[in-house]
């Protein structure tokens, strides 16, 4: 991926994304059955890594391809 991710956060209810070239990229947390249901602290713990997000105490990832094509995770 020729652009990478600086940072990742949780903001009212929504993750935003902010990659190295400015752009940004957000997300409802409500698309998503664990980030929904879990505390503020918890989705607010965000790990980037090379291909996407992890959130370690939700045991949740996604990747930044899937988040870009409109995939959120699973559905419940």
């Amino acid at each position: 991926m020729a652009d990478r991710a600086l940072t990742a956060w949780h903001d009212r209810g929504m993750i935003v994304i902010r990659f190295a070239s400015g752009h940004e990229v957000s997300f409802q947390t409500k698309g998503n059955p664990r980030l929904k249901a879990a505390s503020e602290t918890d989705v607010g713990h965000i790990e980037i890594s090379p291909f996407g997000l992890h959130w370690p105490k939700l045991d949740e990832d996604l990747s930044f391809a899937g988040i870009l094509e409109g995939r959120y995770g699973q559905r419940g």
